[in-house]
């Protein structure tokens, strides 16, 4: 999912405008985020969220405007994203959010040992072929990075509309040592009021709803990636999601599919 630059829209410019809100160098802050990044007279923060992926910050920004004692960090490696939650962190004038250009691999380098008590992946890219696979952000060895960084106490929240993501993302997850704490099919209608990004905004509207998996570290990890089928492909319903919504990303696979079956007669 690449952003696109809107016309007229000077990204150099908008990076240094709002560089102040825009962290560089990460990795010098791990171990000391909650301290280094508070207000000079204020106690540190209480905890360390990341929005891993966040697009152009809106759920970002809900959420450290509902919890300001919560450092909330995003990190997305679209420049263009970066910008854009800069300039939103700014406008709304928070002192609780940060955002950090890289990619999920980051993530290890960025933070101490259980320096995190929050993960979020909201709507992450789901990268439905096979050879893309170790792109996911729930892929295996992602998530025995997210292990060392959130601890036993911390949690990873993935919210998606994709039912073959989310699949994929439970067997991942067991080989990985997470165990599931809440699993929902809709989960903006259990949680009305929480903050919504804007990718959830848009395929909300096309009927999409929000798959959530939250899930704690706590299990002895396998070790090994699982045996499975890495294109999720094998991971959708038989009847192809026929007069359903279609997950974001997965409309070419299912065309195809379906037309495969329709040559079959």
């Amino acid at each position: 999912m690449h952003a696109r630059l809107p016309k007229n829209f000077v990204l150099e410019e908008r990076l240094e405008r709002y560089r102040d809100q825009i962290e560089l160098d990460p990795i010098s802050w791990a171990g000391t985020w909650a301290e280094a990044a508070q207000a000079i007279g204020s106690t540190p923060f209480s905890s360390v969220r990341l929005d891993l992926g966040c697009g152009k910050g809106t759920f970002l920004v809900e959420a450290a405007k509902a919890e300001p004692d919560v450092l909330f960090l995003g990190m997305d490696a679209e420049p263009l994203c970066v910008a854009y939650t800069a300039q939103r962190i700014a406008l709304a004038n928070l002192a609780n959010a940060l955002v950090i250009p890289g990619k999920g691999e980051a993530v290890a380098s960025s933070f101490a040992p259980a320096e995190l008590q929050r993960i979020y992946l909201n709507f992450p890219t789901p990268y439905p072929r096979k050879k893309e696979a170790s792109k996911r952000l729930v892929a295996f060895d992602r998530l025995m990075e997210y292990r060392e960084v959130l601890g036993t106490d911390g949690e990873l929240r993935l919210r998606t509309d994709s039912q073959p993501l989310r699949d994929f993302a439970l067997g991942e997850l067991a080989a990985a040592g997470y165990e599931i704490v809440y699993r929902s099919e809709d989960e903006r209608s259990d949680h009305p009021d929480g903050p919504t990004s804007e990718y959830e905004t848009r395929l909300s509207a096309q009927g999409a709803k929000v798959l959530a998996l939250w899930a704690r570290p706590t299990k002895e990890p396998q070790g090994t990636a699982p045996e499975r089928s890495l294109s999720l492909a094998d991971y959708l319903p038989d009847d192809l999601f026929e007069g359903t919504y279609v997950p974001h990303g997965m409309s070419g696979t299912i065309v195809n599919l379906r037309n495969r079956r329709a040559r079959r007669g």
